[in-house]
């Protein structure tokens, strides 16, 4: 079983990266896949959260409007398309599977994650 997250990299302020989130070793269409990210020195925060079936959308009240989850079950993967980047966005993002994305206060929370990937560093310059 492997998640596999990849797309990080440096970006200026206001720019636009897209992580993919590729699945193996499991029927990932049958679990929902979310989004956390780590910036140094902070707790792990949630992001996004995508249903199985794509058709339920979920994202923490501080980002919504900026990033977009979505999937491709025919290619396992999940991708987050993140715009209007800021430097406060800097941190290691990962991808975990569930079988629901789980929702606490407005935020994803990480409860129940049965299966994490390794993380990709996004670095949003000033």
């Amino acid at each position: 079983v492997q998640l596999q997250a990849s797309g990080g990299g440096l970006v200026q302020a206001g720019g636009s990266l897209r992580l993919s989130c590729a699945a193996s070793g499991f029927t990932s269409d049958y679990y929902a896949i979310a989004w956390f990210r780590q910036a140094p020195g902070k707790e792990r925060e949630g992001v996004s959260c995508i249903s199985s079936g794509g058709g339920s959308t979920y994202y923490s009240d501080s980002l919504k409007g900026r990033f977009t989850i979505s999937r491709d079950n025919a290619k396992n993967t999940v991708y987050l398309q993140m715009n209007s980047l800021k430097p406060e966005d800097t941190a290691v993002y990962y991808c975990a599977a569930n079988i629901y994305c789980s929702i606490v206060g407005g935020s994803v929370d990480d409860y129940g994650m049965q299966y994490w990937g390794k993380g990709t560093l996004v670095t949003v310059s000033s």
